[in-house]
């Protein structure tokens, strides 16, 4: 561990077991002035992560007839044919979680055996959550359960001997106690443990080999165990510009998804146009609300806009359950975590799948971009994240967010289903996703308010999402350093809006979800050997005495 620069990085609390390297964090940036603007860069992966999504975005809007047919391709074909890769890979993050909450490694703490929390749980909790799951919650809280509950209910469907329905698993054909356990379980399958189990190792590799091992909090780092020294030569470079590229993609993605969301909740209340104008004027504005943000700081900025976002969600959450049918949501929420763990020995099986279009077309895509998502999500709980234990921490990343995300889905998820089989509402299900949460919204009291503060909680994130993923990005390009200039991340915060801008130009939701799948593929390859290096860091780590 170097002694002269720590890149900002704070010094270990107690005992610990640093690596020893003679490698000085940004011993390979270039740093320079440009007028009043500085700037400390690491030349390698900041010039070839930065030039390759600027050629991807230049020859995207160049070439925009032939680029929408060739994503969905990409995609679909990435799915078909990797699906079990994907879910395999899913499978064994979710075991190595678990293990470390009960196996004596779980009592490492993160900076050193005295490190305390930097952050209060409040805090923490609210800015892990909306980074991690964010958007995505609010675009597919009422679409995904509706989806697969009327998928379920439609039951399987076959042409000339090929499957061709959405339903999960087999279906229930007309059943919809069952249409509606089997929707819920496969909704939950896909927001709870697998996800943020994806996010809680690559965040505790981070971590640990930051602020325990002294080196820089980078990608690279978590692989020294295993490849040494050559980490700060072109292996490390390789998996730093993976990184970067993915997080790029990965957030570029979920952008889209909100200015769909956000363009369609504005159509809803107020007659906008939901045209490409409108969505690419959407990811202007909120981008240089997330650059006010960028410049605001983490405290001021990203932490304070995170604890009001949350705070905003949980009253609209409280709003579904107390004005929706509160008896069936308190019970659903029970019971759907009951049906998830049912279900889940089948859910998560990557091999003789007969739900294919929900194997590949539903989970393999998921995994893929949480996947993508998670250099992004991991490094910025990891920056958040020091003075907890390891136990603690994979528990509060893992079970805390996970049981919110099933009462989101069984809130939101659950009043539609509710609406339609006990109401006869048919509007939600036969409504687009961008729009289904609107259409849930619209027959509920003081619906116009609900779905404004849905839009306003859209933009949050948005804003949130970009300020936090420009400042992770900006660290990895940075060699590690989290202390680089700001100009840097106002750089990676504008770059992500052109990036989705480009993508939903060029191919729409379709580019963005193939962009991600793509990037996530070789950086599964990269997750599944930093899981290896991570077990051989925790062992070697001091563990503070019982109390």
């Amino acid at each position: 561990m170097s002694d002269n620069n720590n890149g900002g990085i704070q010094r270990p609390d107690g005992k610990v077991k640093a690596i020893d390297t003679d490698y000085q964090i940004g011993q390979d940036n270039i740093a320079l002035k440009v007028g009043p603007l500085g700037l400390d860069i690491h030349n390698r992966v900041f010039a070839i992560s930065g030039l390759s999504v600027v050629l991807f975005v230049v020859l995207t809007l160049a070439f925009r007839e032939s680029v929408e047919p060739f994503f969905s391709g990409l995609r679909g074909w990435l799915v078909s044919n990797m699906d079990w890769f994907f879910m395999s890979a899913g499978n064994i993050f979710v075991v190595v979680c678990l293990a470390l909450i009960v196996t004596p490694l779980g009592r490492v703490r993160i900076g050193g055996t005295e490190a305390t929390p930097d952050y209060s749980y409040a805090g923490w909790l609210a800015m892990l959550f909306a980074a991690g799951m964010g958007i995505g919650l609010v675009f597919f809280g009422v679409s995904e359960p509706m989806s697969h509950f009327s998928a379920a209910l439609g039951g399987v469907t076959m042409e000339n001997g090929v499957r061709t329905d959405w339903a999960p698993l087999d279906g229930a054909v007309g059943d919809n106690a069952t249409a509606q356990a089997l929707g819920m379980a496969a909704t939950i399958y896909h927001w709870a443990l697998h996800p943020w189990s994806i996010y809680a190792l690559l965040a505790l590799g981070l971590a640990i080999f930051s602020f325990n091992k002294g080196l820089p909090l980078t990608m690279r780092s978590i692989f020294y165990p295993l490849f040494g020294e050559r980490v700060w030569g072109w292996t490390g470079h390789i998996i730093d510009i993976l990184a970067v590229v993915a997080t790029v993609f990965g957030l570029a993605t979920s952008l889209g998804y909100g200015a769909s969301q956000a363009a369609t909740g504005l159509n809803f209340l107020f007659g906008i146009p939901v045209t490409e104008t409108t969505q690419v004027v959407l990811i202007v504005i909120i981008t240089s609300l997330a650059l006010v943000s960028v410049i605001a700081g983490l405290d001021s900025g990203v932490k304070r806009l995170s604890e009001i976002n949350m705070g905003l969600a949980a009253l609209l959450l409280l709003f579904v359950i107390v004005v929706g049918p509160t008896a069936a949501i308190l019970s659903g929420f029970f019971h759907n975590i009951v049906s998830y763990l049912e279900y889940l020995p089948s859910l998560s099986m990557p091999f003789g799948r007969e739900d294919l279009n929900y194997s590949q077309g539903w989970t393999a895509f998921y995994w893929a971009w949480w996947i993508s998502w998670s250099p992004f999500v991991g490094m910025f709980i990891a920056r958040v994240s020091r003075g907890r234990s390891v136990r603690e921490f994979i528990t509060c990343v893992i079970l805390i967010p996970s049981t919110v995300c099933v009462l989101w889905m069984t809130a939101f998820g659950g009043t539609a289903i509710s609406q339609y089989v006990n109401d006869g509402y048919k509007a939600v299900f036969d409504a687009d996703l961008p729009l289904k949460l609107f259409a849930m919204l619209d027959v509920m009291p003081l619906a116009e308010i609900t779905s404004f503060v849905g839009i306003i909680l859209i933009v949050v994130f948005f804003i949130t999402s970009a300020d936090s993923g420009s400042l992770v990005i900006d660290t990895i390009a940075a060699g590690g350093k989290v202390d680089a200039p700001m100009p840097q991340r106002i750089f990676w915060c504008s770059f992500a809006g052109l990036v989705a801008i480009a993508l939903m130009l060029g191919g729409g939701l379709a580019a963005a979800q193939a962009m991600a799948v793509t990037t996530g593929l070789p950086f599964t390859l990269v997750l599944l050997v930093a899981t290896l290096s991570l077990l051989k860091g925790l062992i070697s780590e001091p563990r503070p005495a019982k109390k």
